[in-house]
């Protein structure tokens, strides 16, 4: 698997080129990053990578199996209660499955509740049976506040139209195992639990139970998308030369374009639907991870070719301050062909007989050639096919490509000291009724 990934650098590194850093500098930052990721392979028992090695589990398996089969055969929703980490991880594998339209025969409908706008609320409780709809709830520390506001008022609800023992039938949830107002809940009321793990930050916990619950509701292969990104692992942190494995030469890439360019935002486009969630997984990684001490760039997601009418303009004409990613997927099937007895229109000739998937390549080959002509880095990422193999393939090359960059950064990817402060104003809002 993880050799069908291919990374090209070739549109972001030149010398004394505009809009490329130099071999030098790539050269010397990949170094690092090669000897980072010689550390790491010698640290991989250490509980702060953790996120790293949960692609090589397998005892949890087990439970995920039995609480997904209990779903789908009671179930025709599934509420998933969580935002940040406990939420955009689950999103993005389960597009792989689901693109808006509903699951896989014999999956029940999921629904990620990440924030706590009540009209929101409102609108599922009005569209859903609740009779028939299950619940997991997932905060890390067991004290989300938004997590448990929106566990308690679906709680209410089921309370409402239920039976008194309903809840505990109905209800999983995914904390640490430690005392905190999540875990007295689920006692209080018998609530089934499965444990988060204490090593790994919740933008790091796809590959956890997290992520791989939500996965196996709708059917997939849970097993082959760790396998996937434990090759990845196992082939980064094996290699004969480890300053060329593709997270550490992205990695120096991304680093590169910082010193050497300015780039202070970095843009992960995605040429296929099934890869919208995860960009957006990916700008939570990188942004928490690297944004301190006055570091880091800005990631931004983005779609093509939706966003080739919405935003290129202002990534080809706009500041130069962008490092561009374009992730595409090239072997899949090209899908129908438009019939040229019905456009027939010479202003559109170059669309008759011609299937989807050509056009959807041909938009990706002209958005990086024309990033390239107009001096902005870009680099590409192809995969053969988009499955749990390849999925958890890039997983883990974009944790271990955050990682090695934290590292050339010299910042720890692992905490979110800023975040807190929000958290602690706002709880003492809260505190004082009168004030909110």
């Amino acid at each position: 698997m993880a050799n069908s990934l291919n990374q090209d650098l070739s549109g972001a590194i030149a010398q004394n080129q505009s809009g490329r850093i130099t071999n030098k500098t790539h050269e010397d930052l990949a170094a690092r990053a090669g000897r980072a990721v010689e550390a790491m392979a010698q640290d991989l028992g250490n509980p702060r990578l953790r996120c790293l090695e949960a692609a090589k589990t397998t005892h949890d398996l087990d439970s995920i199996d039995s609480i997904a089969e209990r779903y789908q055969a009671s179930f025709d929703d599934v509420l998933i209660l969580g935002l940040g980490g406990s939420s955009l991880g689950g999103k993005a594998t389960a597009a792989l499955v689901d693109q808006g339209f509903g699951p896989p025969a014999g999956a029940p409908r999921l629904h990620f509740m990440e924030n706590v706008d009540p009209a929101t609320f409102k609108a599922l409780c009005t569209r859903i049976d609740l009779a028939k709809t299950g619940v997991i709830a997932i905060s890390k520390s067991g004290s989300t506040a938004e997590t448990l506001m929106q566990l308690g008022i679906v709680m209410a609800n089921l309370e409402l139209h239920l039976s008194p023992g309903a809840m505990k039938e109905r209800i999983t949830v995914i904390t640490e195992p430690k005392d905190s107002p999540l875990t007295r809940l689920a006692r209080r009321y018998g609530l089934a639990t499965l444990p988060h793990d204490e090593d790994i930050g919740g933008r790091f916990a796809v590959l956890s139970n997290v992520g791989m619950l939500p996965a196996r509701l709708l059917g997939m292969n849970v097993r082959e998308l760790r396998a996937g990104a434990a090759e990845m692992l196992s082939e980064t942190m094996s290699a004969e030369q480890p300053e060329l494995s593709a997270p550490a030469q992205g990695a120096a890439l991304q680093v590169g374009a910082m010193h050497d360019l300015g780039v202070s935002q970095s843009v992960l486009m995605a040429y296929s639907d099934r890869l919208g969630s995860f960009t957006r997984w990916f700008r939570q990684l990188w942004a928490e991870s690297l944004g301190k001490n006055g570091t880091g760039t800005t990631p931004i997601d983005a779609l093509g070719a939706v966003d080739q009418h919405s935003q290129l303009q202002l990534y080809l004409d706009g500041r130069p301050d962008k490092l561009f990613t374009i992730l595409r997927v090239t072997g899949e099937s090209p899908g129908p062909a438009a019939p040229a007895t019905i456009l027939d229109d010479p202003e559109i000739d170059y669309l008759a007989n011609t299937r989807m998937g050509a056009l959807l390549a041909a938009e990706a080959r002209a958005t990086v050639e024309t990033l390239q002509r107009s001096d902005r880095p870009v680099r590409t990422i192809d995969v053969a096919q988009l499955d749990e193999m390849t999925l958890g393939g890039l997983f883990m090359h974009f944790m271990l490509e955050t990682v090695i960059a934290a590292d050339l950064l010299e910042v720890d990817p692992f905490t979110q000291p800023a975040v807190e402060d929000g958290k602690r104003l706002a709880r003492e809002y809260l505190s004082n009724k009168s004030e909110v």
